[in-house]
């Protein structure tokens, strides 16, 4: 499902930030939430950003993913400089390019399991790729090809985060960003979680996790420390 072998580019960099800063507009006062910030992440590499509360890490998610622009300095996905792209080549980035794992699932309700995993590709589809065929090797390779015709009431949190894990990889993309992904589920269904995780970083998949938990750490390759928006040790 083309899937890379580990190692293959392994110099390539999937993202590159570089003084890198965000702030938001309250009021009339300008708050920083990123500061000066420089990460590179390498092709195949499982990179675990830690922080408490307030670090700035759901922040940092939203600059790697595209889903807001920099205050200042730069953010290079797929030797893209996003400050460089319109909305339209940002959202083709994010359809093609990036695969998203929320902590809240996101599955739409009135969907099955296999309709929910396909629907990405209603909007974005990468050439060659069949939606229904792709969907359903998806379903079997996280396991639940025995639920897929069954709608997000009707599976358990880990499966629809299983669901939610196949509808990231639809569109074969080089990054997958997973936001706090066991958050909501006991410690053996997010291990089960995890175990996934650790098979498609086996394959070559680049993956970039927001955590606080330290013990999902164990799975990274690398762990970025992120406190009051400045990078500690890695």
């Amino acid at each position: 499902m083309g899937e890379e072998n580990k190692g293959s580019g392994e110099n390539e960099s999937v993202i590159e930030l570089v003084d890198l800063c965000k702030s938001y507009q309250v009021g009339d006062m300008e708050v920083p939430i990123l500061k000066s910030i420089d990460l590179s992440v390498k092709k195949g590499e499982f990179v675990a950003i830690m922080g408490p509360s307030g670090s700035g890490k759901s922040t940092l998610m939203n600059m790697i993913g595209c889903l807001d622009r920099p205050t200042c300095g730069k953010v290079v996905v797929m030797g893209k400089d996003v400050n460089q792209l319109s909305e339209v080549e940002l959202a083709r980035l994010r359809g093609f390019e990036i695969g998203f794992v929320f902590q809240t699932f996101n599955l739409v309700p009135r969907l099955s399991a296999i309709q929910n995993v396909e629907l990405p590709t209603y909007a974005n589809k990468k050439e060659g790729i069949d939606g229904r065929k792709r969907a359903q090797e998806l379903i079997e390779l996280v396991g639940l090809q025995n639920r897929m015709n069954y709608k997000p009431t009707e599976l358990s949190g880990g499966q629809q985060q299983r669901v939610a894990i196949a509808r990231a990889l639809i569109n074969d993309p080089s990054l997958i960003l997973a936001d706090e992904p066991t958050g909501n589920l006991d410690s053996k269904t997010g291990n089960e979680i995890m175990n996934i995780f650790t098979d498609l970083h086996d394959k070559g998949r680049t993956i970039i996790m927001i955590t606080h938990d330290p013990e999902l750490t164990g799975y990274a390759d690398r762990v970025v420390h992120l406190r009051d928006g400045v990078i500690g040790a890695t």
